[in-house]
Formats: C-alpha cells, structure tokens, sequence
C-alpha cells in the first residue's frame, strides 16, 4: 500500500462555518422583519418584502405539479420559490445536497446542538440508534417526501408549514405556530443531542429529495483507495455516520457534501479523500 503524506491536524473549517451562520442570521432577519412588519412596526429596507416562504427553495418543488398542470403556484409560495428551487437544483446536479449541509438553517442548528452532545456523551454522541433501526428509519423521509407532494397536490396548500420545525423555529415568538410544529421542533432539538442532525435524517422532506441527487451528482465525495490508511477518520467525521472508508464513490442518499470526511477537514493523508468529479484513481484528479 502507498503511504501518501500524513497532514498535521486540521484547522477549524472556518468557510463552511462561517456560510452557516451568514445564512441563520439572513433567515432570522427576514423572519423577524416579516413578523414586525405585519405588526406595523418600521422594518429594514434591505430586506422589506421577502419572507420565509420566498426563500424556501421547497416551496418550488411542492408547487412544481400544480405550475405544470395549472400554471398557478400553491397559496403561500411565492415566485422566488421557483428560482430558487431551480437553482438549488443545479447545485444539487453538480455538488449535491449542499443546501443541506451549508444553507439550511435548521440544519445548522441541529449541528450546533450536537457540539455540545458532543462533549457530554463523547464516544457514545450519535450512536444512540442500534444501527439496524437506524438504517430503516433513514427511509422515513421519503414517506414524508411523498406525503407532503401528495397533500400539496390535492389541497393546493403549503400542507407541511404546520408540521415544520424550520417554520416553528423562526416563528415561535409569533403566536403563528401550529402545535405539531411547535412539538416536533423541540423533539428536534432535543434529539440533536443525542443523535446528529435527528430531522435531516430522519424526517426531512426536501432533505429526502436533495439526497436522490447523491446517485449521479457530478462533483462527489471520492476515496482514493492507494493512500488511504484505512485510519476511519473520515468515519468518524461523518455526521450522517455514512461508512466512508469503504466507499470508492460515496453515493448514499443520506450524503449532505458537508465535506468534513475530506482531506481538507479530516482525512490525516494529503488529496486521498477529495471532491472531484469522475472516480478519483489518483490524486492528481482531486480539485
């Protein structure tokens, strides 16, 4: 076996990091405005108009049918739903699920938790689940994926808001929030720290679509067999506790493209786990 070049230990993966929190506090702005606004009190112009269901890239994929077959969008949905659903649909073709893993601000929230589930259970944090259970459970959120389609077509609503804990968390102070919301948004929290990312894995809808594109997405997470060290590392970086060490092209569903599995976050040899597009033979092939 070829040894590549062992790395120091990594630095704190500052980029991602730092898009996760831009994106909170732009969420939590234009959900705060919004609420304010509609209590008539003076808002922030940089943000005046938009609102949560404006920026949900979802929002586009439940209306799809309903633009299709009727040219209309669901009551709630607005048109920048439609653009943004497509263009997290191309970085969905080209990255994957990077909404999931940079944008999304529930996720987010789920991972900060879980740094301080972390540090009280160590070892023991995410490994709650017996893994056969844990592996049907992972398909739960199709269920939902299609129950939520299914609903949204039939009723022409935004079915899921009332059961959505992204909606709850930006609306709990507002008096808006349905109760199953509000239940299932404090499950999540509470879940999170215990077990990493609980709604992504287990519950989320469009997390469920996103994870589809991690089949053919042209840019994935490769291992380059020849330098790696069989160390685990990357294993154990995983937050969706995705087996990476075994994976030439990582192609499960359950993928976010976090990139902490990466030479660049974890893995301890130089280019030997990389984002590159085609299978990654070499090193040389990583970008």
């Amino acid at each position: 076996m070829q040894i590549g070049t062992v790395k120091p230990k990594k630095a704190s993966p500052w980029l991602r990091r730092s898009v996760q929190i831009f994106f909170f506090a732009l969420v939590a702005t234009i959900a705060t405005n919004e609420a304010l606004r509609e209590r008539g009190v003076e808002t922030l112009s940089f943000v005046e108009g938009a609102s949560l269901h404006a920026i949900c890239p979802f929002g586009g994929v439940v209306s799809f049918w309903q633009l299709a077959t009727a040219g209309t969008l669901v009551k709630k949905v607005h048109e920048s739903s439609i653009a943004l659903g497509v263009i997290a649909l191309a970085l969905s073709v080209l990255f994957g699920p990077v909404i999931c893993g940079w944008v999304c601000p529930l996720g987010s929230v789920e991972e900060w938790l879980g740094s301080i589930g972390r540090k009280i259970f160590k070892k023991r944090y995410n490994a709650f689940v017996p893994r056969g259970i844990d592996r049907w459970l992972r398909y739960l959120r199709y269920v939902v994926l299609l129950w939520v389609s299914y609903m949204t077509i039939v009723t022409g609503k935004l079915i899921f808001q009332d059961y959505d804990p992204y909606y709850a968390l930006f609306n709990f102070w507002t008096g808006e929030v349905a109760i199953a919301g509000a239940a299932i948004l404090v499950a999540t929290l509470l879940l999170s720290l215990f077990v990493e990312r609980p709604f992504c894995k287990y519950a989320c809808p469009y997390g469920a679509f996103q994870g589809l594109f991690n089949l053919f997405r042209i840019f994935g997470i490769k291992r380059v067999p020849s330098t790696c060290i069989s160390c685990k590392a990357c294993d154990r970086a995983c937050p969706m506790n995705i087996e990476v060490s075994t994976s030439g092209t990582v192609r499960d569903h359950q993928c976010i493209s976090c990139l902490k599995c990466t030479s660049e976050a974890s893995c301890p040899v130089e280019k030997t786990v990389v984002l590159a597009a085609g299978e990654a033979e070499s090193p040389k092939e990583a970008i």
